[in-house]
């Protein structure tokens, strides 16, 4: 004889599987550590430099960084700042807020042995404000596309260049000359990339 099925409300229900982070990679394009492959924890909001918008950007910057003091002020992945590091700068400090990133950046650096870096769980523009004034030969930022971090960001980081040196900003929208001079700064070169606006921003001259 045959047994109708169980009505679905009677079938035992599978066990549910924790959801297993994904993964997936992020590459140095030049320098020391050239084609190294990182992964990347798949993080809300964490949004990886793009290939194509950091080979830009290093050829902005030039391909040599000896000597170069840096701050990666919303690490993240750290790709930007580890990718300072394999091109030589002396000083990469790195700062994230994330317990979980900050744990990723520092099996990233015992993975390359990155002893130029440093790694601070913390809050990104603080650590801006607490650097001596004009002291960073580059800055890198690209806080959440979502927050409201922007402004205090740009401010610190103008008080914190060295005359000479560059801010990179990665923001959702293209930031003017007119809004970036309370921070005393200038867009120096610009790329739009998909949604990413990528900015080089330089230090204002003073008047004569």
């Amino acid at each position: 004889m045959k047994q109708d099925k169980p009505a679905a409300s009677q079938r035992p229900a599978r066990p549910i599987r924790p959801r297993t982070p994904q993964t997936h990679e992020v590459r140095i394009i030049g320098g020391l550590w050239k084609r190294t492959k990182l992964a990347v924890v798949e993080h809300p909001g964490l949004r990886p430099t793009p290939d194509r918008v950091r080979e830009t950007l290093f050829n902005w910057l030039g391909q040599d960084l000896s000597g170069w003091r840096c701050i990666d002020a919303f690490a993240g992945t750290g790709v930007l700042g580890f990718e300072a590091a394999s091109r030589g700068a002396k000083e990469v400090l790195l700062v994230e807020q994330d317990t979980g990133l900050v744990a990723q950046l520092k099996r990233v650096q015992t993975q390359l042995q990155a002893s130029a870096t440093q790694i601070v769980r913390g809050d990104g523009v603080a650590a801006l404000k607490h650097l001596d004034p004009a002291s960073m030969d580059a800055i890198f930022l690209d806080p959440p596309f979502d927050s409201v971090l922007f402004e205090a960001a740009l401010q610190a980081a103008g008080r914190a260049v060295a005359n000479g040196g560059f801010v990179y900003l990665e923001a959702p929208i293209l930031w003017t000359d007119a809004q970036l001079a309370g921070a005393e700064l200038h867009v120096h070169r610009h790329l739009k990339a998909g949604a990413v606006h990528a900015h080089l921003l330089k230090r204002l001259q003073a008047s004569a």
